[in-house]
């Protein structure tokens, strides 16, 4: 029987078989003739959609980074009470960081021997993700409910104390009660954000 495959079938298949090995044995260490071995396809099929490795490593990133699921939280949060709304971003989060934990590692590792345009393309959705949030964060003081903060630094040290608590739990292997750290980080930064009445 033969199976016709879609463009976006074929293309979702070489990212997720990119994922997988990157995962496993990293950005350096992964070939695209692994790449396309993984996701049964011929190597060249590979070149017709990423020209090189380092643009479908940059795909990777940027549809398997939390970055399109916090596009897609923003209009139900911007209608949720601004504590609900802090916990619902940190529980998707750390979903997402738990999920890809293997890669992180791997990354976290690896990082200085990235060439520096998959660095820079590393610390762009970083920074997405930081803008977008603060984005929110100014929406809400605006509307009052926050008070007067930078909410540009306020958002990097939000998902800086998220991903600090992934890194202690999932990677250093701390017994953490992660519900209770979750609410007191949550706490803190909440107390310390909103305006006082």
């Amino acid at each position: 029987m033969l199976v016709i495959t879609t463009m976006s079938e074929t293309k979702s298949k070489i990212i997720n078989a990119a994922l997988k090995l990157f995962s496993q044995k990293g950005y350096l260490a992964t070939t695209t003739k692994d790449i396309a071995r993984e996701a049964d396809i011929a190597e060249v099929t590979l070149f017709r959609y990423f020209p090189t490795k380092q643009k479908l490593f940059k795909e990777v990133l940027e549809s398997k980074s939390f970055l399109p699921t916090l596009k897609d939280l923003l209009p139900k949060i911007e209608k949720m009470n601004y504590k609900l709304a802090l916990k619902t971003v940190a529980r998707y989060y750390l979903e997402l960081l738990k999920k890809k934990r293997d890669l992180i590692c791997i990354m976290h590792t690896e990082i200085f021997q990235y060439p520096e345009e998959i660095r820079a393309i590393q610390s762009k959705i970083i920074s997405d993700i930081s803008l977008i949030f603060a984005n929110y964060l100014e929406n809400m003081k605006k509307r009052g409910i926050l008070r007067d903060i930078d909410t540009n630094y306020a958002s990097m040290a939000y998902f800086g104390m998220l991903f600090n608590l992934f890194i202690k739990k999932e990677i250093f292997k701390r017994r953490i009660n992660l519900k209770k750290a979750l609410n007191t980080y949550i706490d803190i930064f909440y107390e310390g954000t909103r305006r006082k009445r």
